[in-house]
């Protein structure tokens, strides 16, 4: 069972060929949901307070973080939208390439949803998004927020 409506999914990368990779995945999956992709931790911040060129964007019902961000990285993105209650509720799946402990053990002590590692091979990678869906679109709870929020 699916979720009666498309997700927004944000997704927060630098590197332009994860943000293929991301796009094709959803593409391969046909999956419903709507990508929105940021390059850093500011415009992530932007686009989730609703900000300037981000004004009019649908706020996101889920989080896609990548941790090695230029400028901000994503463990202080992380901290950062956690530590604001209008957004602290979306939540955020860590997907990165780094298998360090540590950054596992700080993104789950930030309150991280999830941490996966990205496959570097694609149809292994096309498999993770399509789990990371089945999970939060099938399985997860969403909380939709009031219309005015």
């Amino acid at each position: 069972m699916t979720a009666p409506y498309p997700i927004e999914v944000l997704l927060v990368e630098d590197d332009a060929g994860d943000v293929l990779l991301t796009r094709e995945a959803f593409d391969y999956n046909k999956l419903r949901n709507r990508l929105h992709v940021v390059g850093d931790g500011e415009q992530a911040l932007a686009f989730l307070r609703r900000e300037g060129a981000y004004a009019d964007v649908p706020r996101p019902d889920l989080i896609l973080l990548d941790l090695n961000l230029p400028g901000m990285d994503g463990l202080e993105v992380l901290s950062v939208i956690k530590d604001d209650e209008r957004i602290r509720s979306i939540p955020v799946v860590v997907l990165t390439t780094s298998e360090a402990e540590q950054d596992i053990l700080r993104s789950y002590h930030l309150h991280a949803n999830a941490y996966v590692s990205k496959p570097v091979d694609f149809e292994r990678f096309i498999q993770v998004v399509r789990q990371i869906d089945d999970f939060f679109v099938t399985v997860v709870k969403l909380a939709r927020p009031a219309p005015h929020s």
